[in-house]
């Protein structure tokens, strides 16, 4: 019974990494619907990449996304106001169907710089 288990052990191991790893890629996309293409990764890379940044306000607001295989998994989570990018990974074969948390634009950042501007700007006349 040992032995069986074993050897099954063995084999599901061996078969997992025959199997190369495989994501949804696509380079500045403006949907997640432009981004459903499969592409089998090399044998080094595990992640499965999805990077998503902004860049505008309301209507004039940009959207982009890109998909891809990586070696490396960077953890980017960045919002200046006016623009940002966003990071999401994964290891399991397809599972970056949906974007990377989406970048908001900050209207209290852009309020903060805003009125620290006004304060140097007040600071240096006087």
């Amino acid at each position: 019974m040992k032995a069986s288990l074993l050897v099954l052990l063995v084999i599901a191991l061996c078969t997992e990494t025959a199997f190369s790893l495989t994501c949804f890629t696509c380079k500045d996309a403006t949907s997640n619907m432009q981004c459903l293409n499969p592409t089998k990764c090399a044998d080094h890379e595990n992640y499965c990449l999805t990077t998503y940044s902004t860049k505008g306000l309301g209507d004039d607001r940009q959207q982009s996304i890109t998909k891809k295989c990586a070696a490396i998994c960077p953890t980017i989570d960045l919002n200046i106001g006016i623009a940002g990018i966003a990071t999401s990974c994964c290891q399991t074969s397809l599972c970056n169907i949906s974007g990377a948390s989406s970048v908001k634009t900050s209207y209290t950042m852009i309020a903060v710089g805003v009125l620290a501007s006004l304060a140097c700007i007040l600071r240096l006349g006087l």
